[in-house]
């Protein structure tokens, strides 16, 4: 089966995240990007429609879902783009808004998660994948000879090479010796092609290879970055805690000292579960435990100073009382010994806030006998 649509290839995008990128710039990349977007599109319809009338039609169509949300997750993106290109009328401030579109993080992921990518990424990965499924299907582009072909390999072979001098000691040297193997068959084929032999049963395993190397490279790259982000928003969150679990320790202490019954909540010390931990599984219990720590700090917080204010409020309410009973009973004994009363209560320590309930209540019942409403 023959695939009408050219392959589309990814423009270089313009400047870098925080940047103000000159307009006539953005333009020439928005007009490369929507044509780029477009040709995928058609193009990945068509490995589609190819996909579901293989043989191996169930195993492709992870391939197809991932493809097709990595393209969609461009899209959406491209569209928030225009809407601040708002054709052309943009400043500094708007330029530096599209560069951190273009190169902040978008989610591209199918049905097994999500991924954190860059809109350059993304696009990248999307070529990776539809070459990938191209050489599975094992079709050729109808508008791409061999020598085109080679061109894209190379180009390939390229970019992975930028990749893999960013790759971590850990793999480094498997991803040398990877791009090396791409490299130098890239090379062999090209040097056939010159002399005229017949290269179209090798070519294609080629661009599998180089585009399955390529996709795990940027996926590698992702998944490194996120992993980099969650650590750091862990120690973050951590010392954020850290601090608020102080707090809340002396505003506990502050209530157990100042009124009676004061909540009897542990305050969770944050640094009990230990420092941030770097392997993926670990960091992801890890901040689920700080989660939790969270939200017990959060309702510890709650209930000490609740109960400070409660003693706050049942102390403002007699006072707002006396001031009234001081208009219409001035002279009345009850209403100042319950008030001398209250007031005792409050100004001792512990305060017992059942007692000056009581009390309060009680004022608020003598003074509606003597005819002043305290609703």
């Amino acid at each position: 089966m023959t695939v009408r649509t050219p392959t589309a290839t990814a423009p270089a995008p313009p400047g870098k995240i925080g940047s103000s990128i000159p307009a006539t710039e953005l333009l020439s990349f928005l007009d490369a990007l929507g044509t780029w977007r477009d040709r995928r599109k058609a193009e990945l319809d068509e490995l589609d429609q190819a996909a579901l009338h293989s043989p191996d039609a169930d195993a492709l169509s992870a391939d197809v879902v991932l493809s097709m949300a990595v393209w969609k997750a461009v899209s959406d993106r491209y569209e928030l783009i225009l809407v601040t290109w708002d054709s052309g009328r943009v400043g500094a401030k708007e330029t530096e808004r599209i560069s951190t579109l273009i190169w902040g993080g978008l989610d591209a992921g199918g049905a097994g998660g999500s991924l954190a990518v860059s809109l350059p990424e993304a696009c990248k990965l999307s070529d990776a994948l539809a070459a990938s499924l191209r050489g599975k299907l094992a079709l050729e582009p109808g508008d791409a000879d061999l020598a085109a072909r080679l061109r894209q390999l190379r180009a390939q072979v390229e970019r992975i090479n930028d990749m893999v001098k960013v790759e971590p000691a850990s793999t480094r040297n498997k991803a040398i010796a990877t791009h090396h193997d791409l490299d130098r068959r890239v090379t062999d084929l090209t040097e056939r092609a010159k002399r005229g032999a017949d290269i179209g049963g090798l070519i294609g395993p080629l661009e599998m290879d180089a585009a399955r190397t390529e996709r795990d490279l940027i996926v590698g790259a992702a998944t490194r970055k996120e992993r980099a982000g969650d650590v750091a928003r862990a120690r973050s969150l951590r010392g954020e805690l850290e601090a608020q679990g102080t707090a809340v320790r002396a505003l506990a202490d502050r209530a157990v000292a100042a009124v009676t019954p004061a909540p009897r909540l542990a305050v969770p010390d944050v640094t009990a579960i230990g420092p941030v931990p770097n392997t993926p599984a670990e960091l992801e219990k890890y901040l689920t435990r700080l989660d939790a720590v969270r939200r017990a700090l959060g309702q510890a917080q709650a209930a000490y100073g609740a109960a400070l204010e409660r003693r706050d409020e049942l102390a403002a309410r007699l006072d707002a009382y006396q001031v009234k009973a001081a208009k219409l009973a001035p002279s009345n004994e009850d209403l100042a010994e319950l008030y001398r009363r209250g007031r005792g209560v409050i100004e001792s320590e512990p305060v017992d806030l059942i007692r000056l309930a009581a009390l309060v209540a009680a004022y608020q019942a003598y003074l509606d006998s003597t005819g002043g409403t305290t609703k």
